[in-house]
Protein backbone atom coordinates (compact mmCIF):
# COMPACT_ATOMS: atom_id res chain seq x y z
CA UNK A 1 0.00 0.00 0.00
CA UNK A 2 2.77 2.41 0.78
CA UNK A 3 4.61 1.83 -2.28
CA UNK A 4 1.62 2.38 -4.62
CA UNK A 5 0.91 5.35 -2.62
CA UNK A 6 4.79 6.24 -3.32
CA UNK A 7 4.04 5.89 -7.46
CA UNK A 8 0.70 7.60 -6.84
CA UNK A 9 3.10 10.64 -5.44
CA UNK A 10 5.93 10.64 -7.90
CA UNK A 11 3.52 10.91 -10.88
CA UNK A 12 1.92 13.65 -9.94
CA UNK A 13 4.87 15.61 -8.50
CA UNK A 14 6.41 14.75 -12.29
CA UNK A 15 3.18 15.66 -13.53
CA UNK A 16 3.35 19.00 -12.05
CA UNK A 17 6.38 20.08 -12.82
CA UNK A 18 5.65 19.15 -16.01
CA UNK A 19 2.85 21.64 -16.27
CA UNK A 20 5.25 23.97 -14.29
CA UNK A 21 7.82 24.36 -17.09
CA UNK A 22 5.06 24.08 -20.12
CA UNK A 23 3.62 27.08 -18.22
CA UNK A 24 6.90 28.87 -18.28
CA UNK A 25 7.73 28.51 -21.31
CA UNK A 26 4.54 29.90 -22.28
CA UNK A 27 5.47 32.94 -20.36
CA UNK A 28 8.46 33.11 -22.02
CA UNK A 29 7.08 33.21 -25.34
CA UNK A 30 4.79 35.87 -25.12
CA UNK A 31 5.33 38.97 -26.48
CA UNK A 32 5.91 41.21 -23.57
CA UNK A 33 9.68 42.03 -23.40
CA UNK A 34 8.72 43.20 -20.33
CA UNK A 35 10.99 40.65 -18.19
CA UNK A 36 10.22 41.70 -14.88
CA UNK A 37 7.16 40.51 -15.75
CA UNK A 38 8.07 37.44 -16.90
CA UNK A 39 9.61 36.66 -13.55
CA UNK A 40 6.14 37.99 -12.18
CA UNK A 41 4.30 35.61 -14.00
CA UNK A 42 6.97 32.81 -13.48
CA UNK A 43 6.52 33.20 -9.74
CA UNK A 44 2.76 32.92 -10.27
CA UNK A 45 2.58 29.91 -11.46
CA UNK A 46 5.54 28.71 -8.88
CA UNK A 47 3.09 29.46 -6.15
CA UNK A 48 0.06 27.39 -7.74
CA UNK A 49 2.45 24.65 -8.58
CA UNK A 50 3.84 24.61 -5.22
CA UNK A 51 0.24 24.77 -3.48
CA UNK A 52 -0.78 21.56 -6.02
CA UNK A 53 2.00 19.60 -4.78
CA UNK A 54 1.26 20.37 -1.04
CA UNK A 55 -1.92 19.66 -1.48
CA UNK A 56 -1.20 16.11 -3.44
CA UNK A 57 1.28 15.02 -0.70
CA UNK A 58 -1.01 15.54 1.97
CA UNK A 59 -3.41 13.11 0.18
CA UNK A 60 -6.05 15.89 0.01
CA UNK A 61 -7.99 17.08 -3.35
CA UNK A 62 -5.90 20.07 -5.30
CA UNK A 63 -7.33 23.15 -5.21
CA UNK A 64 -8.50 24.39 -8.43
CA UNK A 65 -6.97 26.76 -10.32
CA UNK A 66 -8.18 30.52 -10.52
CA UNK A 67 -9.71 31.39 -13.74
CA UNK A 68 -7.12 34.36 -14.25
CA UNK A 69 -4.65 31.70 -14.98
CA UNK A 70 -6.53 30.68 -18.29
CA UNK A 71 -5.79 34.58 -19.49
CA UNK A 72 -2.46 35.50 -19.06
CA UNK A 73 -3.57 39.24 -20.25
CA UNK A 74 -6.28 39.11 -17.30
CA UNK A 75 -6.60 42.00 -15.00
CA UNK A 76 -7.84 40.26 -12.17
CA UNK A 77 -5.47 39.37 -9.62
CA UNK A 78 -5.73 36.65 -7.02
CA UNK A 79 -3.50 37.12 -4.09
CA UNK A 80 -3.58 32.99 -3.62
CA UNK A 81 -1.85 33.46 -7.30
CA UNK A 82 1.04 35.26 -5.47
CA UNK A 83 1.24 32.96 -2.36
CA UNK A 84 -1.17 34.35 0.44
CA UNK A 85 -2.48 32.08 2.69
CA UNK A 86 -6.64 32.11 2.84
CA UNK A 87 -6.33 30.53 6.30
CA UNK A 88 -4.92 32.92 8.30
CA UNK A 89 -2.18 30.96 9.65
CA UNK A 90 0.58 32.94 7.80
CA UNK A 91 1.80 36.48 7.25
CA UNK A 92 0.41 37.07 4.05
CA UNK A 93 1.46 41.28 3.82
CA UNK A 94 4.36 40.21 1.31
CA UNK A 95 2.24 37.93 -1.08
CA UNK A 96 -0.90 40.58 -0.83
CA UNK A 97 1.57 43.52 -1.93
CA UNK A 98 2.86 41.68 -4.72
CA UNK A 99 -0.59 41.27 -6.44
CA UNK A 100 -1.48 44.87 -5.77
CA UNK A 101 1.73 46.11 -7.37
CA UNK A 102 0.77 44.04 -10.38
CA UNK A 103 -3.08 45.59 -10.37
CA UNK A 104 -1.10 48.68 -10.16
CA UNK A 105 0.72 48.27 -13.51
CA UNK A 106 -1.87 50.47 -15.98
CA UNK A 107 -2.63 48.79 -19.11
CA UNK A 108 -2.42 51.91 -21.45
CA UNK A 109 -1.88 55.22 -21.44
CA UNK A 110 -4.80 56.48 -20.40
CA UNK A 111 -5.81 58.47 -17.54
CA UNK A 112 -8.83 59.44 -15.82
CA UNK A 113 -8.75 63.69 -14.06
CA UNK A 114 -5.12 65.25 -15.19
CA UNK A 115 -2.07 63.19 -13.58
CA UNK A 116 -4.25 59.91 -12.48
CA UNK A 117 -3.41 56.57 -14.58
CA UNK A 118 -6.43 54.53 -15.19
CA UNK A 119 -6.12 51.15 -14.57
CA UNK A 120 -8.70 50.01 -16.69
CA UNK A 121 -10.73 47.81 -13.60
CA UNK A 122 -7.81 45.96 -12.35
CA UNK A 123 -9.25 43.94 -9.57
CA UNK A 124 -7.50 42.53 -6.32
CA UNK A 125 -9.48 39.84 -5.74
CA UNK A 126 -9.32 37.95 -2.04
CA UNK A 127 -10.54 34.96 -2.98
CA UNK A 128 -12.76 34.84 0.17
CA UNK A 129 -9.83 34.22 2.54
CA UNK A 130 -9.22 35.46 6.00
CA UNK A 131 -5.40 36.49 5.78
CA UNK A 132 -3.40 37.43 8.74
CA UNK A 133 -1.38 41.08 8.08
CA UNK A 134 1.78 42.66 9.95
CA UNK A 135 1.58 46.09 8.22
CA UNK A 136 -1.08 48.19 6.28
CA UNK A 137 -2.13 46.85 2.62
CA UNK A 138 -0.91 50.34 1.24
CA UNK A 139 -1.44 51.50 -2.28
CA UNK A 140 1.52 52.33 -4.10
CA UNK A 141 2.70 56.03 -4.45
CA UNK A 142 2.12 56.49 -7.81
CA UNK A 143 -1.13 57.99 -8.36
CA UNK A 144 -3.78 55.67 -10.34
CA UNK A 145 -7.55 54.70 -9.76
CA UNK A 146 -9.92 52.66 -11.46
CA UNK A 147 -9.04 49.74 -9.09
CA UNK A 148 -11.06 47.46 -6.96
CA UNK A 149 -10.05 45.57 -4.19
CA UNK A 150 -12.77 43.02 -2.90
CA UNK A 151 -14.17 39.73 -1.75
CA UNK A 152 -12.26 38.69 1.85
CA UNK A 153 -11.44 39.34 5.65
CA UNK A 154 -7.78 40.96 6.59
CA UNK A 155 -6.74 40.78 10.44
CA UNK A 156 -3.85 42.81 12.12
CA UNK A 157 -1.51 40.45 13.20
CA UNK A 158 -0.15 41.17 17.48
CA UNK A 159 2.45 43.00 15.89
CA UNK A 160 0.69 45.78 13.59
CA UNK A 161 1.84 49.19 13.93
CA UNK A 162 -0.30 50.69 15.85
CA UNK A 163 -0.24 54.43 14.17
CA UNK A 164 -1.13 53.16 11.04
CA UNK A 165 -4.34 51.44 9.04
CA UNK A 166 -5.20 48.17 7.68
CA UNK A 167 -6.08 49.38 4.18
CA UNK A 168 -4.11 52.70 2.93
CA UNK A 169 -4.78 55.00 -0.04
CA UNK A 170 -2.31 57.16 1.66
CA UNK A 171 0.40 57.30 -0.33
CA UNK A 172 4.19 57.88 1.29
CA UNK A 173 4.64 60.50 -1.15
CA UNK A 174 2.57 62.46 -3.68
CA UNK A 175 3.35 64.47 -6.65
CA UNK A 176 -0.69 65.43 -7.65
CA UNK A 177 -3.50 67.55 -5.85
CA UNK A 178 -5.19 63.89 -5.56
CA UNK A 179 -3.38 60.42 -4.79
CA UNK A 180 -5.81 58.29 -6.50
CA UNK A 181 -9.02 58.21 -8.54
CA UNK A 182 -12.20 55.32 -7.97
CA UNK A 183 -11.08 53.05 -5.78
CA UNK A 184 -13.64 50.38 -4.68
CA UNK A 185 -13.19 48.68 -1.50
CA UNK A 186 -15.69 45.84 -1.67
CA UNK A 187 -17.44 42.59 0.66
CA UNK A 188 -14.11 43.15 3.24
CA UNK A 189 -13.98 42.12 6.78
CA UNK A 190 -11.17 44.40 8.49
CA UNK A 191 -10.41 43.33 11.65
CA UNK A 192 -7.76 46.06 13.18
CA UNK A 193 -7.15 43.83 16.81
CA UNK A 194 -7.84 46.57 18.95
CA UNK A 195 -4.64 48.12 17.21
CA UNK A 196 -4.79 50.28 14.85
CA UNK A 197 -8.00 51.51 12.19
CA UNK A 198 -9.65 50.18 9.54
CA UNK A 199 -9.46 52.01 6.06
CA UNK A 200 -7.34 55.76 5.72
CA UNK A 201 -8.37 57.67 2.57
CA UNK A 202 -6.41 60.52 2.00
CA UNK A 203 -6.65 63.08 -0.48
CA UNK A 204 -8.54 60.74 -2.95
CA UNK A 205 -11.18 61.67 -5.40
CA UNK A 206 -14.22 59.81 -6.06
CA UNK A 207 -13.30 56.80 -3.81
CA UNK A 208 -15.81 53.68 -2.66
CA UNK A 209 -16.73 51.83 0.53
CA UNK A 210 -19.23 49.43 0.45
CA UNK A 211 -20.62 46.05 1.87
CA UNK A 212 -17.36 46.14 4.85
CA UNK A 213 -17.66 45.13 8.15
CA UNK A 214 -15.15 46.54 10.18
CA UNK A 215 -14.41 45.90 13.35
CA UNK A 216 -11.54 46.22 16.61
CA UNK A 217 -10.38 49.64 15.73
CA UNK A 218 -8.43 51.34 18.25
CA UNK A 219 -9.01 54.77 16.10
CA UNK A 220 -11.25 55.24 13.75
CA UNK A 221 -13.23 52.79 11.13
CA UNK A 222 -12.66 54.71 8.67
CA UNK A 223 -11.02 57.66 8.10
CA UNK A 224 -10.89 60.23 5.08
CA UNK A 225 -9.02 63.30 5.23
CA UNK A 226 -8.63 66.21 2.49
CA UNK A 227 -9.83 64.93 -1.13
CA UNK A 228 -13.19 64.83 -2.69
CA UNK A 229 -16.35 62.56 -2.72
CA UNK A 230 -16.16 59.34 -0.77
CA UNK A 231 -19.42 57.75 -0.83
CA UNK A 232 -19.81 55.02 2.22
CA UNK A 233 -22.76 52.77 1.99
CA UNK A 234 -24.26 49.42 2.91
CA UNK A 235 -21.59 48.94 5.96
CA UNK A 236 -21.07 47.98 9.78
CA UNK A 237 -18.93 49.73 11.96
CA UNK A 238 -18.09 48.46 15.89
CA UNK A 239 -14.68 48.77 17.80
CA UNK A 240 -16.65 45.72 19.92
CA UNK A 241 -18.63 43.16 18.11
CA UNK A 242 -22.21 42.91 19.99
CA UNK A 243 -25.87 43.67 19.64
CA UNK A 244 -26.34 46.14 22.03
CA UNK A 245 -26.44 46.09 25.65
CA UNK A 246 -23.22 45.79 25.95
CA UNK A 247 -21.73 45.12 30.30
CA UNK A 248 -18.60 47.00 28.64
CA UNK A 249 -20.67 49.89 26.82
CA UNK A 250 -18.89 52.93 29.07
CA UNK A 251 -14.93 51.84 28.15
CA UNK A 252 -15.54 51.49 24.07
CA UNK A 253 -13.28 54.12 22.47
CA UNK A 254 -12.68 55.35 18.97
CA UNK A 255 -14.94 56.38 16.49
CA UNK A 256 -16.66 54.65 13.41
CA UNK A 257 -15.94 56.87 10.74
CA UNK A 258 -14.60 60.62 10.98
CA UNK A 259 -14.55 62.92 7.97
CA UNK A 260 -11.85 65.45 7.51
CA UNK A 261 -13.23 66.85 4.22
CA UNK A 262 -15.53 68.09 2.32
CA UNK A 263 -18.40 66.89 -0.32
CA UNK A 264 -18.62 62.85 1.18
CA UNK A 265 -21.99 60.97 1.56
CA UNK A 266 -22.59 58.37 4.31
CA UNK A 267 -25.59 56.18 3.16
CA UNK A 268 -27.02 53.23 5.01
CA UNK A 269 -24.42 52.56 7.90
CA UNK A 270 -24.48 50.51 11.53
CA UNK A 271 -22.53 51.55 14.04
CA UNK A 272 -22.58 49.13 16.67
CA UNK A 273 -20.05 49.95 18.87
CA UNK A 274 -17.56 53.02 19.72
CA UNK A 275 -17.24 56.76 21.43
CA UNK A 276 -18.37 58.59 18.54
CA UNK A 277 -20.17 57.00 15.53
CA UNK A 278 -19.56 59.49 13.59
CA UNK A 279 -17.20 62.79 13.53
CA UNK A 280 -17.26 65.25 10.74
CA UNK A 281 -15.00 68.48 10.45
CA UNK A 282 -15.58 69.71 7.07
CA UNK A 283 -18.15 71.34 4.80
CA UNK A 284 -21.47 69.99 3.03
CA UNK A 285 -20.88 65.97 3.92
CA UNK A 286 -24.54 64.04 3.54
CA UNK A 287 -25.47 61.42 6.04
CA UNK A 288 -28.77 59.45 5.39
CA UNK A 289 -30.06 56.22 6.71
CA UNK A 290 -27.55 56.07 9.41
CA UNK A 291 -28.18 53.91 12.48
CA UNK A 292 -26.06 54.97 15.22
CA UNK A 293 -26.03 52.28 18.65
CA UNK A 294 -22.70 53.01 19.79
CA UNK A 295 -21.70 54.36 23.14
CA UNK A 296 -24.66 55.77 24.84
CA UNK A 297 -24.68 59.44 25.72
CA UNK A 298 -25.66 58.67 29.01
CA UNK A 299 -22.35 57.15 29.56
CA UNK A 300 -20.56 60.22 27.78
CA UNK A 301 -21.15 58.55 23.81
CA UNK A 302 -22.07 60.64 21.06
CA UNK A 303 -23.40 59.74 17.81
CA UNK A 304 -22.92 62.17 15.56
CA UNK A 305 -20.32 65.09 16.54
CA UNK A 306 -20.08 67.94 13.65
CA UNK A 307 -16.83 69.52 15.05
CA UNK A 308 -15.99 72.47 12.47
CA UNK A 309 -17.75 75.46 13.66
CA UNK A 310 -18.81 77.91 11.70
CA UNK A 311 -19.11 75.50 8.65
CA UNK A 312 -21.11 72.70 8.74
CA UNK A 313 -23.15 72.40 6.00
CA UNK A 314 -24.24 69.41 6.86
CA UNK A 315 -27.54 67.66 6.18
CA UNK A 316 -28.76 64.55 8.44
CA UNK A 317 -31.88 62.66 6.96
CA UNK A 318 -33.69 59.72 7.62
CA UNK A 319 -31.06 58.77 10.58
CA UNK A 320 -31.91 56.45 13.56
CA UNK A 321 -29.89 57.51 16.56
CA UNK A 322 -30.15 55.06 19.29
CA UNK A 323 -29.54 56.56 23.06
CA UNK A 324 -26.79 58.09 21.68
CA UNK A 325 -27.74 61.63 20.17
CA UNK A 326 -25.73 64.86 17.78
CA UNK A 327 -24.00 67.26 18.39
CA UNK A 328 -23.33 70.19 16.59
CA UNK A 329 -20.64 73.12 17.14
CA UNK A 330 -21.72 76.69 15.82
CA UNK A 331 -23.93 75.25 13.36
CA UNK A 332 -24.41 77.29 10.36
CA UNK A 333 -26.38 75.39 7.15
CA UNK A 334 -27.27 72.12 9.16
CA UNK A 335 -30.55 70.19 8.08
CA UNK A 336 -31.91 67.56 10.55
CA UNK A 337 -35.11 65.41 9.38
CA UNK A 338 -37.00 62.55 9.16
CA UNK A 339 -34.61 60.91 11.80
CA UNK A 340 -35.76 58.70 15.08
CA UNK A 341 -34.25 59.54 18.43
CA UNK A 342 -34.43 57.10 20.85
CA UNK A 343 -33.76 56.92 24.32
CA UNK A 344 -33.65 60.41 25.42
CA UNK A 345 -31.12 60.85 22.54
CA UNK A 346 -31.46 64.70 21.48
CA UNK A 347 -29.77 67.10 19.44
CA UNK A 348 -26.82 69.47 21.03
CA UNK A 349 -26.48 72.83 19.16
CA UNK A 350 -22.78 73.62 20.98
CA UNK A 351 -21.81 77.25 21.43
CA UNK A 352 -17.91 77.44 20.57
CA UNK A 353 -17.75 80.96 19.03
CA UNK A 354 -21.51 82.52 19.53
CA UNK A 355 -22.81 81.64 16.27
CA UNK A 356 -26.29 79.73 15.00
CA UNK A 357 -27.02 80.30 11.96
CA UNK A 358 -29.69 78.78 9.00
CA UNK A 359 -30.87 75.27 11.74
CA UNK A 360 -33.45 73.36 10.43
CA UNK A 361 -34.12 70.74 12.63
CA UNK A 362 -38.12 69.06 11.77
CA UNK A 363 -39.93 66.72 11.01
CA UNK A 364 -38.41 64.52 13.43
CA UNK A 365 -39.62 61.87 15.96
CA UNK A 366 -38.29 61.87 19.64
CA UNK A 367 -38.57 58.96 22.27
CA UNK A 368 -37.59 59.28 25.76
CA UNK A 369 -38.19 57.76 29.29
CA UNK A 370 -40.01 60.33 30.60
CA UNK A 371 -37.10 62.03 32.37
CA UNK A 372 -37.65 65.61 31.35
CA UNK A 373 -34.96 65.50 28.67
CA UNK A 374 -34.98 68.42 25.75
CA UNK A 375 -35.14 67.27 22.31
CA UNK A 376 -33.26 70.25 21.30
CA UNK A 377 -30.60 71.47 23.71
CA UNK A 378 -28.48 74.81 23.85
CA UNK A 379 -24.86 74.44 25.50
CA UNK A 380 -23.67 77.00 25.86
CA UNK A 381 -20.84 76.35 28.89
CA UNK A 382 -18.36 78.25 26.28
CA UNK A 383 -20.26 81.09 26.03
CA UNK A 384 -23.64 82.02 25.09
CA UNK A 385 -24.99 82.35 21.13
CA UNK A 386 -24.74 85.88 20.46
CA UNK A 387 -25.31 85.47 16.42
CA UNK A 388 -27.95 84.30 15.92
CA UNK A 389 -30.50 84.19 12.87
CA UNK A 390 -32.57 81.54 11.18
CA UNK A 391 -33.11 78.62 13.05
CA UNK A 392 -35.91 76.35 12.43
CA UNK A 393 -37.47 73.85 15.21
CA UNK A 394 -40.56 72.76 14.55
CA UNK A 395 -43.03 70.01 14.10
CA UNK A 396 -41.42 67.08 15.37
CA UNK A 397 -43.06 64.25 16.92
CA UNK A 398 -42.05 63.49 20.96
CA UNK A 399 -43.07 61.66 24.15
CA UNK A 400 -41.21 61.19 27.14
CA UNK A 401 -39.10 64.19 26.53
CA UNK A 402 -39.68 67.75 26.54
CA UNK A 403 -40.47 69.62 23.57
CA UNK A 404 -38.52 72.19 22.31
CA UNK A 405 -39.54 74.60 19.50
CA UNK A 406 -38.36 78.01 17.71
CA UNK A 407 -42.54 78.51 16.62
CA UNK A 408 -45.34 77.63 19.57
CA UNK A 409 -49.32 78.52 19.91
CA UNK A 410 -51.65 78.87 23.01
CA UNK A 411 -54.64 80.11 23.49
CA UNK A 412 -55.49 81.53 27.43
CA UNK A 413 -59.02 82.17 28.85
CA UNK A 414 -59.35 84.70 31.38
CA UNK A 415 -61.72 87.42 32.54
CA UNK A 416 -60.44 90.54 33.56
CA UNK A 417 -57.82 93.30 31.77
CA UNK A 418 -54.16 91.06 31.53
CA UNK A 419 -53.57 87.88 29.21
CA UNK A 420 -50.05 86.34 29.91
CA UNK A 421 -48.97 83.67 27.87
CA UNK A 422 -45.83 81.50 29.37
CA UNK A 423 -43.79 80.19 26.17
CA UNK A 424 -40.68 79.22 28.28
CA UNK A 425 -41.46 75.85 28.35
CA UNK A 426 -40.86 75.53 25.01
CA UNK A 427 -39.05 77.72 23.32
CA UNK A 428 -35.92 77.04 22.60
CA UNK A 429 -34.05 80.82 23.13
CA UNK A 430 -34.10 82.36 26.14
CA UNK A 431 -35.74 85.31 26.34
CA UNK A 432 -36.45 85.65 22.62
CA UNK A 433 -39.13 86.30 20.79
CA UNK A 434 -39.45 88.11 17.49
CA UNK A 435 -42.65 87.64 15.70
CA UNK A 436 -46.11 87.83 17.19
CA UNK A 437 -49.59 87.24 15.99
CA UNK A 438 -52.42 87.53 18.45
CA UNK A 439 -56.78 87.04 18.18
CA UNK A 440 -58.89 88.23 21.21
CA UNK A 441 -62.66 86.46 21.11
CA UNK A 442 -65.37 87.96 23.34
CA UNK A 443 -68.73 88.32 23.61
CA UNK A 444 -68.47 91.42 25.36
CA UNK A 445 -68.87 93.66 22.26
CA UNK A 446 -65.92 96.12 20.60
CA UNK A 447 -63.21 96.96 23.23
CA UNK A 448 -59.59 98.50 22.90
CA UNK A 449 -57.06 96.10 23.88
CA UNK A 450 -53.04 95.62 22.48
CA UNK A 451 -49.69 93.53 22.89
CA UNK A 452 -48.05 95.27 26.22
CA UNK A 453 -44.81 93.70 26.53
CA UNK A 454 -42.94 90.59 25.43
CA UNK A 455 -40.43 89.73 28.06
CA UNK A 456 -38.42 86.43 29.53
CA UNK A 457 -40.72 84.54 26.02
CA UNK A 458 -43.89 85.43 27.79
CA UNK A 459 -46.62 87.58 26.23
CA UNK A 460 -48.76 90.47 27.85
CA UNK A 461 -51.91 91.20 25.94
CA UNK A 462 -53.88 94.07 27.77
CA UNK A 463 -57.18 95.63 27.20
CA UNK A 464 -59.14 98.95 28.35
CA UNK A 465 -62.04 97.21 30.40
CA UNK A 466 -62.33 94.03 31.97
CA UNK A 467 -64.06 91.20 29.90
CA UNK A 468 -64.67 87.55 29.33
CA UNK A 469 -62.55 86.53 26.74
CA UNK A 470 -59.74 83.84 24.95
CA UNK A 471 -57.09 84.91 23.37
CA UNK A 472 -55.07 82.87 20.79
CA UNK A 473 -51.13 83.60 20.58
CA UNK A 474 -48.62 82.33 17.90
CA UNK A 475 -44.72 83.32 18.75
CA UNK A 476 -41.77 82.34 16.88
CA UNK A 477 -37.99 82.72 17.25
CA UNK A 478 -35.04 83.50 15.08
CA UNK A 479 -36.74 82.60 11.88
CA UNK A 480 -35.53 85.94 9.90
CA UNK A 481 -37.36 88.72 8.41
CA UNK A 482 -37.96 87.42 5.21
CA UNK A 483 -38.84 83.78 6.76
Amino acid sequence: MAERRRTFLDRHQNLLLRLLLLSFFSITGTTSSDGKEVLRRYERVRFRSERLLASVSAGTAPPPLPSSSSSPSSRVYHVTDYGADPTGKIDSTAAILRALSDAFRPPSNLSLIAGIADLGGAELNLDGGSYLISSPIALPSSPAGNLKIHSGSLRASTNFPTNRYLIELWPSQSTSSYNYEYITLSSLMLDANYRAGGIAIVNSLRTLIQSCYIVHFASDGIWVQNGHETLISASFLGQHITAGADPGERSFSGTGIRIDGNDNSITDIVIFSAAIGIQIAGQANTITGVHCYNKATGFGGTGIYLKLPGLTQTRIVNCYLDYTGIVSEDPVQLYVSGSFFLGDANVVLKSVNGVIKAVDIVDNMFAGGGGGVDIVRLDETGGAFTSIDQVVVKRNSVNGMTVRSTAARASLKANGTNWTVDFSPVLLFPNRIDHVQYAMITSSGFLNHALRNVSANQVVIESDVAVQATVHVAVEQCQGSMA
